[in-house]
């Protein structure tokens, strides 16, 4: 390393700090991409059997050291350990899956004439970049890396400040698989510094970014002054639309885990709440119910809800309260009172807040915490218009025991993905994952993101 400096990173359970983490320097991301690109010179002509058989040794000693993750991951983010240990599984079945899709990824045969032999080829683009957020360090670094690597590219990652202790542990775990020394590196540091360089660097073939949409666009820019595709996977405000005849038993728990999972802090949380006036008052009652029901503490307890990720985060969730102007704070709306080391920490309690202002900042922005709006609608159009009124368009749920309703909901909702009766965008490996409008473009997860992280290259054959 060229640089010594360091920083702390912080216990967001308790404001102390879980140890020094290293500081790199533009130097450093410079070493880390040549690196790479001398390793991906001969990774890239490694059979598909090699790749397979590599990512599937890395799934497997992912989840043989799946206890030292899962508490890595817990102390670093505050999340409960038992949604630690679901990262780490997850993260475990990425690099499986993608070890398999590798094996039947072909190009095509074009019949264009008896006189041509015309084929496409998927060829890696050679060093992928990943800048990836903190509220799931180890999904979010496995999903990326394992669809590159298993692509013939090699890559170099920066976990956030904040979260960079499993990315350096999953760094540890490739290069014991067997994978070539350089074909996967971890770079820390502060985004402004660390991140920018990775973004910058003039090696980097294909860069990757999960976060907040400001920065997104920032990365995207970079990414445009090269001339280099970017796969961006940003905020998100999704709703979940409860119409009059939905099963609300079956939806209220689905509801809750959808804005208190990892403590609000997903890009893909339930975060507004559209009711059917006619069932509004028995929805928000169950889900006040089972909101005040959550346990509080620190994640490696394993409580219901951790806490957010940092003070700055806390004070951020805070403000969005503090600047309301329409609405009623039904529970929660601040943060708990706690005893011990963990009243230093970032922790904020369950809130729903009614009879919001559908253009309000509350209902419009991106807020990270645990924190849902609720509002009514009175018809199908009027539901479809307010989930469709932001900016924002990753995920969104319909709950009806109509078919019809169903599938056109899902037509006409702005959102990469649409679940109906059910919530689950977090967990499905199998699932193209992506945004729409201010939410990002390009798709990770599923066989599409070899897609991504490929071109093609067509070969006209004269005979």
């Amino acid at each position: 390393m060229a640089s010594r400096d360091t920083y702390d990173n912080i216990d967001p359970a308790t404001g102390c700090s879980l140890g020094a983490v290293a500081r790199t320097t533009a130097e450093d991301v410079d070493h880390a991409v040549t690196s790479a690109a001398q390793a991906q010179r001969q990774w890239r002509k490694s059979s598909p059997e090699e790749r397979s058989r590599l990512l599937v040794e890395t799934a497997r000693l992912i989840r043989a050291d799946r206890d030292n993750l899962a508490l890595l991951e817990s102390s670093d983010t505050g999340k409960p350990l038992t949604q630690a240990y679901g990262d780490a599984d997850t993260c475990a079945r990425y690099f499986e899956f993608y070890g398999h899709a590798i094996e039947s990824y072909y190009g095509h045969q074009i019949p264009l004439g008896d006189d041509l032999h015309v084929y496409t080829r998927r060829e890696p683009y050679g060093v992928t970049g990943h800048i990836v957020a903190w509220n799931y360090p180890l999904q979010l670094v496995g999903r990326a890396v394992a669809a590159s690597l298993a692509s013939g590219n090699c890559a170099v990652a920066k976990p956030a400040d904040e979260t960079p202790r499993t990315t350096v542990r999953l760094a540890e775990i490739i290069q014991q698989a067997g994978f070539p020394a350089g074909a996967f590196n971890v770079v820390t540091g502060i985004g402004a510094e660390t991140g920018a360089a990775l973004a910058d660097h003039q090696g980097i073939g294909h860069l990757s970014f999960v976060g907040s949409t400001n920065i997104g666009s920032t990365i995207a820019h970079a990414a445009a002054d090269r001339v280099i595709p970017t796969v961006l996977e940003l905020g998100g405000k999704s709703a979940n639309l409860v119409f009059a005849d939905a099963d609300i038993d079956a939806a209220v728990p689905a509801l809750v885990r959808s804005i208190v999972q990892n403590a609000g802090q997903t890009c893909s949380a339930g975060s507004r709440l559209l009711v059917h006036h006619e069932v509004h008052d028995e929805v928000v009652a169950k889900m006040v119910a089972e909101l005040e029901q959550i346990t509080i503490g620190r994640g490696t307890d394993d409580p219901g809800l951790g806490p957010l990720i940092s003070a700055k985060q806390l004070d951020r969730v805070s403000g969005f309260l503090e600047r309301l102007k329409r609405g009623t704070v039904v529970t929660g709306g601040a943060s708990p009172e706690l005893e011990g080391e963990l009243a230093s920490g970032a922790f904020f309690s369950p809130t729903l807040i009614d009879d919001v202002d559908p253009a309000s900042e509350i209902a419009q922005e991106e807020i990270f915490g645990p924190v849902v709006v609720a509002s009514t609608f009175s018809d199908d159009d009027e539901a479809l218009a307010l989930a469709n009124g932001t900016d924002y368009g990753l995920i969104s749920a319909v709950w009806t025991q109509n078919v019809s309703r169903a599938h056109r909901m899902a037509y006409e909702i702005d959102a990469g993905q649409v679940f109906v009766n059910n919530y689950g965008a977090g967990g499905g490996v199998e699932l193209p994952f992506g945004g729409f409008k201010k939410s990002g473009y390009g798709r990770e997860k599923s066989i599409e993101a070899l897609d991504e992280y490929t071109q093609t290259k067509t070969v006209v054959l004269k005979l």
